[in-house]
C-alpha cells in the first residue's frame, strides 16, 4: 500500500502545511522587520499546492471517494494548519484501506 496514491498525497500534505503556515510568519515578518522571504515561499508554497491538488485529484480517482469526502481532503489545503490534519486522515485511511482501489496500470 506504500506505492498509493493515498501514501503520495499524504507525503506531500504536512510539507504543504508546514510550508503555507511559514508563509504567513513570512508575511508578518515582511510587514514588520525588513525580512521578505515572502517571494521565494510563496513560489516553493505554489509548488507544493499545486503538486498537494494534482495528488488529491489523483487520489479521488483510485480511490473513489465520493465527492464531499474529496472536497474536504482539497479545501484543508486553504487552512493554515490543514495539511497536518490532512496528512492524520490520510494516514488513518492508508492504515485501514477505506475505499476500492483500482488495480494498477
Amino acid at each position: 500500500m506504500k506505492n498509493s496514491a493515498v501514501h503520495r498525497l499524504r507525503l506531500v500534505s504536512m510539507p504543504e502545511g508546514l510550508s503555507f503556515v511559514l508563509l504567513l510568519v513570512c508575511v508578518v515578518l515582511k510587514s514588520t522587520t525588513s525580512f521578505n522571504a515572502v517571494p521565494v515561499l510563496g513560489m516553493v508554497h505554489g509548488l507544493i499546492w499545486t503538486l498537494y491538488m494534482v495528488l488529491g485529484l489523483w487520489a479521488w480517482y483510485r480511490q473513489r471517494w465520493s465527492f464531499w469526502r474529496a472536497a474536504w481532503i482539497l479545501a484543508l489545503a486553504a487552512l493554515p494548519l490543514g495539511g497536518f490534519y490532512a496528512e492524520r486522515l490520510l494516514a488513518r485511511e492508508e492504515r485501514e484501506g477505506y475505499g476500492p482501489v483500482l488495480a494498477t496500470a
